[in-house]
């Protein structure tokens, strides 16, 4: 096993607690499933949001689907002029026997358009 990062972002369509922590939940699964992991595989969580998103914070979401004992914190992402707005980028740290290159990085919504390159 090794520890291997992967990366996902989504766009939310409202600056709602409702809107937030269904964009995570939806990220977060999406990472796990593609990866064939589970929260007792992931070490830790970093999120970051776009400075409009202030309603709710995305650990809080995380920790309602079985990351109560996992490690998360997130930040605010720098405010780019012109950068895409309302989203959620997510870096989880996890225990794999994957490759680097195995491992799938989720892009969601309007958020494909941040990595074309490896958005599935």
């Amino acid at each position: 096993m090794s520890i291997r990062a992967i990366r996902g972002a989504t766009q939310v369509s409202a600056n709602t607690p409702e809107a937030i922590a269904t964009g995570v939940k939806e990220l977060i699964q999406a990472v796990l499933d593609a990866n064939n992991l589970t929260p007792s595989d992931v070490v830790s969580v970093f999120f970051t949001s776009t400075p409009d998103l202030t309603a709710s914070f995305p650990a809080a979401a995380c920790r309602e689907i079985g990351f109560a004992s996992v490690p998360l914190i997130g930040s605010v992402e720098v405010d780019v002029p012109g950068a895409l707005a309302m989203v959620i980028r997510a870096m989880l740290h996890v225990e794999s026997s994957k490759s680097h290159e195995e491992i799938s990085h989720i892009y969601l919504h309007g958020a494909v358009a941040l990595r074309r390159d490896i958005a599935q």
